[in-house]
């Protein structure tokens, strides 16, 4: 289970390093756009200097939001282990893993299986938080036991 959770947190890494090289490229290509065309990037512009913009300040809210789960996911301690379920833990239930960091999504580890990373403003986390092995909560009406936490 802790190389689990070591392979969770690198995946988890590498993803976000993915979306943030995915965001900077793009910022790159639209600065070099507007440089090129010499567009003036005043905000009553209209047309294409104003997508442009616009364009280039959602991707760097985009960048943002990933350096700061960049950030968020750092601070998970790989080698720390945790009876109870809190930010950090990796969490087997009988149907599926959960990896407490960031708002991810699914990734799969090299066996194949998938791991849902979620932050702790995740609403499943309300069910998991202090959560032990052998504990179990409902969720969707079905009854889900915890096999192990790392």
């Amino acid at each position: 289970m802790a190389n689990r959770k070591i392979q969770a947190f690198y995946k988890s890494l590498e993803k976000i390093q993915d979306l943030i090289d995915k965001y900077q490229d793009k910022m790159d290509t639209i600065r070099e756009s507007m440089e090129a065309n010499d567009v003036h990037t005043d905000y009553d512009e209209e047309g294409s200097k104003g997508e442009l913009l616009g364009d280039f300040e959602r991707y760097a809210t985009h960048l943002d939001h990933a350096q700061k789960m960049k950030q968020t996911l750092n601070r998970v301690d790989r080698e720390h282990y945790s009876e109870s379920i809190k930010f950090g833990s990796m969490v087997e239930t009988d149907d599926h893993y959960y990896f407490i960091a960031v708002p991810l999504g699914n990734i799969t580890l090299d066996d194949g299986s998938g791991v849902s990373v979620i932050s702790t403003e995740a609403p499943i986390y309300q069910h998991l938080e202090g959560k032990k092995k052998g504990d179990s909560f409902t969720l969707k009406d079905k009854e889900v036991e915890i096999l192990d936490v790392h």
